[in-house]
């Protein structure tokens, strides 16, 4: 398998840290806010730490760029993206819909994912070219074609204000959500993984950082969705992401203002 080696260090170092975080959340934690208003724990920094000592052990030539400010150059090409909890928010409530985000980028392209969810139990993965999986059973997109059949998540609606997709969206959204089976806002993290495990089938994010989408963008493709961000590439640096079945791409374009 292509890059078996980064998937279980990866994996394991999701493990590791979702277990410390997972500690810190049973007996609570005070959040601190950062400089965008976001909030950050002791079990960020500690799950970040950790996961970044395991990755510079393993891989000593690659890169690091972690939302906690871990950052190394790298001499490889290759440079590990981290969130050592996404959903900080869901963290400090004591929700289980948390993450921990780990993504392998090699020049310039995401070739291997895992989002590790410590309160839920599961782990889901990903490398390239060789599908994606959710606790070792391959996962894959599902087959619908309607939106009247289809989950529509849309997450981060109290970020969207002041965005290019908020700012797309908002005056249409509660005449378009109508249209669909069923609407959920779960969490980013989670309502990735579960459009690529065929539990829904569009998921809308309006703003985001890179290690935000690196581990989901990898697990998306190899599922079989369609991935990209406002300005039409699949790219994981444009502070927003979309990500469906392929069936539905062309009705995601049209709300989106993006017609093919």
């Amino acid at each position: 398998m292509a890059y078996e080696e980064e998937l279980n260090i990866a994996r394991a170092a999701a493990r590791e840290a979702g277990t410390v975080a997972l500690e810190y959340q049973r007996k609570g934690v005070t959040p601190e806010a950062k400089s965008d208003d976001s909030p950050v724990t002791i079990a960020d920094r500690e799950s970040e730490r950790l996961i970044s000592a395991m990755l510079t052990e393993a891989f000593p030539k690659d890169g690091l760029l972690g939302e906690e400010g871990a950052h190394a150059e790298a001499q490889s090409g290759r440079r590990w993206i981290i969130d050592p909890i996404d959903g900080t928010r869901d963290f400090v409530r004591g929700n289980p819909l948390w993450g921990v985000l780990i993504g392998l980028e090699e020049a310039g392209e995401v070739v291997v994912g895992v989002a590790h969810f410590p309160a839920l139990g599961r782990t889901y993965w990903a490398s390239q070219g060789e599908g994606a999986y959710r606790d070792g059973k391959k996962i894959k997109i599902s087959e619908k074609k309607l939106a009247a059949e289809s989950v529509l998540l849309v997450n981060g609606l109290s970020l969207m204000k002041g965005t290019p997709l908020g700012d797309r969206m908002m005056p249409r959204l509660a005449s378009w959500m109508q249209d669909f089976w069923a609407v959920r806002s779960l969490g980013g993290s989670l309502d990735a993984c579960m459009v690529a495990d065929g539990e829904a089938e569009i998921w809308i994010e309006p703003k985001v950082a890179p290690w935000d989408l690196a581990a989901h963008k990898i697990i998306l493709e190899e599922a079989g969705a369609a991935y990209f961000a406002l300005d039409g590439t699949p790219t994981i640096y444009g502070g927003n992401a979309v990500a469906c079945v392929p069936a539905l791409e062309g009705v995601v374009r049209e709300f989106l203002e993006m017609r093919l």
